[in-house]
């Protein structure tokens, strides 16, 4: 995905498994699943220091969860509690705080639209052309 590349993007349930994953590129994939997995306990702490203050709001940008010497881990939850989380390569300084909230509305907006979807039952692993095609123009988008 020259300044450097989304390197995955994790869709997780509020039950914490994985409803969409992405990679790219797929070389490592098992640490860059296990990096989206550790990476909700920060997303809980995150939650949990901000309190009733979430309540209201209807969707929730958390920013940078933790940076790592290879990458930087971006995580968002929605009002139902599904948690998106970015990972990126730490060399992109291309990407601003803005332009990630702005692909996390994205994604959001087209996890809305399958969720409409009357055949997708909720829960499921999300195979979706249109979902793919989202995801794979934000990558793109990113090079």
């Amino acid at each position: 995905l020259a300044a450097a590349v989304p390197r995955q993007r994790g869709l997780l349930c509020s039950q914490n498994y994985p409803l969409y994953i992405r990679s790219v590129p797929t070389e490592n994939e098992l640490k860059f699943h296990y990096t989206v997995h550790t990476s909700l306990d920060v997303v809980d702490e995150k939650i949990s220091a901000m309190g009733k203050a979430l309540v209201d709001q209807r969707e929730l940008y958390l920013g940078l969860l933790y940076p790592t010497e290879d990458y930087k881990v971006y995580g968002y939850v929605t009002n139902s509690k599904v948690k998106f989380v970015m990972v990126v390569d730490s060399s992109n300084t291309a990407l601003r705080d803005n332009e990630i909230r702005s692909m996390f509305r994205k994604l959001h907006n087209s996890y809305t639209d399958i969720m409409c979807n009357p055949f997708y039952n909720p829960g499921d692993k999300i195979h979706s052309r249109a979902f793919d095609t989202m995801v794979n123009s934000m990558m793109m988008q990113v090079c």
